[in-house]
């Protein structure tokens, strides 16, 4: 370590140049692979593309759910309100059944 180089430095530069090498190993294995960096970023891309089209299939489907589980708690809270005043429950409600 130099006079003016911290240890935080010296990590950085090492780190820096692990990186590199990283690099420089990854693209001739898929250099020697035959795979082009293209590829794989576009297949990726593709398998994301499709977990996120599922995602948001699902996502819909949740929120219909909760909907209809919404519009049952109303019509619920109707029912128990209207049994506690000792009345009937609202024709409204009797007739979403």
């Amino acid at each position: 370590m130099s006079g003016g180089e911290s240890a935080l430095d010296l990590a950085a530069r090492r780190l820096e140049q692990a990186i590199h090498v990283l690099e420089q190993r990854l693209a001739q294995r898929l250099k020697a692979a035959g795979a082009e960096v293209g590829g794989l970023f576009d297949a990726d891309r593709a398998n994301l593309a499709a977990q996120l089209d599922v995602s948001r299939a699902r996502e819909k489907e949740l929120e219909a759910a909760g909907a209809e589980a919404s519009a049952a708690l109303g019509r619920a809270i109707l029912e128990i309100r209207a049994a506690l005043n000792g009345a009937a429950p609202p024709s409204s409600v009797l007739a979403e059944h």
